[in-house]
């Protein structure tokens, strides 16, 4: 089974990332896991940690001449900040953050809670995606994530192909599928940091060439959409996770909401198979399983908890009122979380794909993967 662990502290030596369950044989594209981490920092609204770091991966373990072993993945992104010894722990919890709740679970400093709790764990996350999703690769998948609100500011994607799309979000700012409005939201995130305010936004995740049958029906906690929907919920400032129409269904008819299935003999040769929809309002998922059409995510981040302004807090010490306690951060902070819920996403679809097609190789994985085209188009 394809699983990953973290390791590391804000403002300790780095981050880990440990991945188990690869195939051998993997032919690691480095690049690509550093393109994905640089994406991590960058997004209008940044702060100023971002201007210290520059993120790059370093195997550790697993390989060998660029080429997995099956054997577990180690990867470490180190901190250029790396001062934790030195830093002083803080006395007010800021709400929003897991200051208050950390410090009484643990009957200890905030210190010990904020370092690991901070979103700088997610470069670890970020990582295992950025290598998980090589996996697929070879099978024709392939995932994009973008923003598609600041604020109350809509960035609706205009139609086209994931690679047009690719493009355009990659020429944007804020990583967005709609440029000509780039400009409002920016002067928005400029508002706030001005108000030592903070914005949230939604992020979409699409993920194409998906194969019919990844996941399972048979047992609650193998669905992939469960499972997406905890690698999404997991990540931090994440609030809510919507798959396909999600939310909107409920306002509608069952009639407005399911999608009818036609078939095009022209696509039989594609991942589906032939069997077309005319909408994808499941967002690719069925019963836990995916159905042949691609797999679409929205994930909801709220606005980051530590403000400029700070709101009211309570002094641990003393009990007496205080304002919250201030460290460094972003104003906005979406188009990262567009670069992280994509890649958690994509590791579960990688997961999902080793569970299907197994093999203890590339090779075989590959191989399981076209008899299984094979067989499903006589079905």
């Amino acid at each position: 089974m394809l699983r990953y662990w973290t390791a590391g502290e804000s403002h300790g030596r780095g981050l880990v990332a440990l991945v188990d369950g690869l195939p051998a044989g993997l032919e690691i594209d480095l690049e690509g896991i550093n393109r994905e981490l640089s994406r991590r920092q960058g997004g209008y609204g940044r702060g100023g940690r971002q201007r210290i770091e520059t993120d790059r991966a370093e195997l550790l373990s697993g390989t060998w001449r660029g080429r997995t072993l099956g054997s577990p993945v180690a990867i470490l992104v180190a901190n250029r900040d790396y001062k934790i010894e030195k830093m002083d722990d803080l006395e007010c919890p800021r709400p929003g953050h897991g200051d208050l709740a950390g410090a009484i679970k643990h009957l200890g400093p905030i210190r010990a809670i904020l370092e690991r709790a901070s979103a700088r764990e997610t470069a670890g996350r970020v990582a295992a995606g950025a290598l998980a999703r090589q996996v697929f690769a070879p099978l024709g998948i392939s995932a994009l994530g973008y923003v598609v609100s600041i604020g109350p500011v809509a960035l609706a994607p205009s139609p086209g192909t994931i690679e047009q799309h690719r493009r355009l979000r990659d020429k944007s700012d804020l990583y967005s599928l709609n440029p000509d409005r780039d400009g409002e939201a920016k002067s928005l995130i400029d508002k706030c940091q001005k108000q030592g305010d903070t914005l949230g936004g939604v992020v979409e995740v699409r993920v194409e060439g998906v194969p019919f049958g990844l996941g399972t029906h048979a047992q609650w906690d193998r669905k992939l959409d469960g499972r997406i929907a905890q690698a999404v919920m997991a990540v931090q400032a994440i609030k809510g996770v919507e798959i396909g129409m999600g939310f909107e269904a409920a306002k509608h008819l069952g009639s407005e909401v399911h999608d009818p299935i036609q078939y095009d003999a022209k696509q039989a040769t594609t991942s589906t198979l032939g069997f077309v929809r005319p909408t994808n309002h499941a967002g690719g998922l069925e019963a836990g399983m995916t159905n042949g059409q691609p797999i679409v995510v929205r994930a909801a981040m709220k606005p980051i908890a530590t403000l400029a302004h700070p709101l009211e807090s309570v002094n641990l010490k003393t009990k007496k009122a205080e304002n919250a306690s201030y460290e460094r951060s972003d104003v906005c902070a979406v188009s990262a979380a567009s670069v992280i819920v994509e890649n958690v996403v994509a590791f579960e679809v990688a997961r999902a794909v080793i569970e299907k097609f197994g093999g203890d190789s590339v090779e075989e994985l590959v191989a399981r993967w076209k008899l299984f085209h094979e067989m499903a188009v006589k079905v």
